[in-house]
């Protein structure tokens, strides 16, 4: 079975950094773009990042220039890099990727289980 399971969340003071981490295990045969979503109380959940199966990357206006997202095919990995961390970024944060589990499946969205992030003094 297709998962995705993240690692790295946890309470940082405003202006520290957290890295995030989503590897993807089972039984996979290609995985096409990988992303970063985070929801906040009360708020939809929102697109933070993406990444393309060959590295081309999307942010959304209010993390450019302080979140990197970066993949390592290899690993079936996909990170976050989050530096200059605002309260504002507080959230649950929840990695997709699209996957096909057999040369002859179509790719399916999947989800991992979120992690929290938590921005405060």
């Amino acid at each position: 079975q297709v998962q995705l399971v993240e690692s790295g969340g946890g309470l940082v003071q405003p202006g520290g950094s957290l890295r995030l981490s989503c590897a993807a295990s089972g039984s996979l045969f290609n995985i096409y773009a990988m992303g970063w979503y985070r929801q906040a109380p009360g708020n939809l959940r929102e697109l933070v990042a993406t990444i393309s199966s060959g590295g081309n990357t999307h942010y959304v206006d209010s993390v450019k220039g302080r979140f990197t997202i970066s993949r390592d095919n290899a690993k079936n990995t996909v990170y976050l890099q989050m530096n200059s961390l605002k309260p504002e970024d507080t959230a649950v944060y929840y990695c997709y990727a699209e996957m096909a589990a057999t040369s002859y499946s179509d790719p399916r969205g999947y989800w991992g289980q979120g992690t929290q992030v938590t921005v405060s003094s």
